[in-house]
């Protein structure tokens, strides 16, 4: 099983995920941050793969320190979840429609993280979440897994369904950089190693 448990325990947050990549999409989510534990769950539920997210933070403040924090955790675990990437794809490329919007999002498992971020929101807020806090996720969720994420959107009019389509892209280009092909021997570099 490529499977990793994680915490994280700060003054301001404390962060406890068990996530595994070869799952069925069932997850239990409680972060305090509601729309976070929507994006998390369908995350889950279209990368087909199982995990556990329970995140206590100072949320009194506002929703930063536990977004931030869950993205960091997140990015750990799927690194050690991983562990050599033997026989995985590398790339995945998913593109995901959700009503009015259209988001890619394109991964190389490359240990080399980078984040870039072709997004424009309409808006500062759904509902009580800060929609600059999608972008702090996903650049802590690429620095600590050390990969290559490049999400897009095409086009979109809906804040909640343009960052929907987003995580729901992010979930199935993961689930396909990170399959096993039978075909690959060692790891798909020619440098002889992703870590």
């Amino acid at each position: 099983m490529r499977q990793a448990e994680i915490k994280r325990n700060t003054n301001e947050t404390k962060v406890a995920i068990n996530f595994s990549l070869d799952g069925e999409g069932k997850s239990t989510i409680d972060t305090g941050v509601p729309f976070m534990d929507h994006m998390l769950d369908l995350f889950i539920k279209h990368g087909l793969f199982n995990g556990d997210i329970k995140a206590d933070g100072d949320t009194h403040i506002d929703d930063h320190h536990t977004t931030e924090d869950i993205g960091i955790v997140l990015g750990q675990a799927v690194k050690e979840a991983l562990g050599d990437k033997k026989g995985i794809r590398r790339y995945g490329n998913a593109f995901v429609p959700m009503d009015d919007a259209l988001a890619q999002v394109v991964i190389d498992c490359s240990n080399r993280p980078h984040l870039e971020f072709r997004c424009e929101l309409p808006n500062e807020k759904v509902g009580t979440f800060d929609t600059e806090l999608v972008q702090e996720f996903l650049w802590k969720f690429a620095l600590e897994s050390r990969m290559n994420v490049h999400v897009i959107v095409h086009y979109g009019k809906n804040t909640h369904h343009i960052i929907e389509a987003v995580f729901k892209a992010l979930a199935r280009a993961l689930d396909e950089a990170t399959s096993i092909d039978p075909r690959v021997k060692g790891v798909p570099s020619t440098k002889g190693l992703l870590t």
